[in-house]
């Protein structure tokens, strides 16, 4: 979300420089803000051209390839398209972190396709910033009780019709290391959580008794719901989640409502 507001930022109240096609000043808004693109296309429709200046915009597109939001995290494909936008620039120019929702006169709705690969999202896994923030995980392992572990050599697979493998290495203090499989399918309800389809979890080699894995499952649905993004004012759902062999495609849109 925070994306789309630099953009429509940028488009709608400093408006295109002279000499300059307003989908090229679109572009170089995006480029400005992650580390590289390999492939970037934005098409702003906005017939009269005019209706920029009162904050209106009949529609916005963008298809990218390649982007590098870090030099370590590279989406493979991220495609967004917006229904007509129409927003107030004196509130939208203020700026803060919910000025977007503050400056919209309708709901703003957008579809968005995102494409993620096993060997990108590996590649992130490895970086320093995940490194760090996995040695800060505290979860649970057989005894249920709350431990600090030590993750090494994370690495994700995609698997055909739906299925997801994640491995690792954990370590709990001078412990020597044990290996942990994590292997499920995926699927969405109602468009708002994700239901793990009978996971298997192993530990050492050996698989931990479908009860505790049950209690796993349980946890992420309950704990990562697009509901709960309802209190903002934001509607989400995921229209669709498809996974193969090394590759994850997800659909889905996105309606931003008006807070006055």
């Amino acid at each position: 979300m925070e994306f789309l507001t630099i953009l429509l930022s940028s488009i709608l109240t400093l408006g295109s420089p002279v000499g300059l096609a307003l989908d090229t000043f679109a572009e170089n808004t995006i480029l400005s803000q992650v580390e590289r693109v390999e492939e970037l296309q934005i098409r702003v429709d906005n017939t009269p051209n005019y209706q920029v200046i009162q904050g209106k915009v009949q529609r916005l597109r963008m298809a990218s390839r390649g982007v590098w939001v870090t030099s370590d995290m590279r989406i493979d494909t991220l495609e967004l398209e917006t229904d007509a936008i129409d927003v107030d620039l004196q509130r939208l120019a203020r700026g803060g972190k919910e000025s977007l929702a503050k400056s919209l006169r309708q709901p703003l709705q957008a579809g968005v396709r995102l494409v993620l690969t096993e060997s990108d999202i590996n590649k992130g896994l490895q970086s320093p910033t995940a490194t760090a923030r996995l040695q800060q995980l505290h979860f649970r392992l057989l005894s249920g009780s709350k431990q600090n572990y030590q993750i090494f050599n994370p690495r994700i697979e995609f698997l055909a019709n739906n299925r997801i493998r994640f491995q690792a290495d954990i370590r709990e203090g001078e412990n020597p290391s044990i290996p942990i499989t994590l292997e499920s399918g995926l699927t969405i309800i109602a468009g708002e959580s994700v239901q793990l389809i009978n996971p298997i979890v192993l530990v050492d080699g050996k698989a931990i008794p479908p009860l505790l894995v049950g209690g796993l499952t349980s946890g992420l649905t309950n704990r990562y719901n697009l509901r709960s993004l309802a209190d903002a004012g934001i509607t989400a759902r995921v229209l669709q989640l498809k996974i193969d062999t090394g590759r994850l495609e997800l659909a889905g849109f996105v309606q931003v409502k008006p807070q006055n």
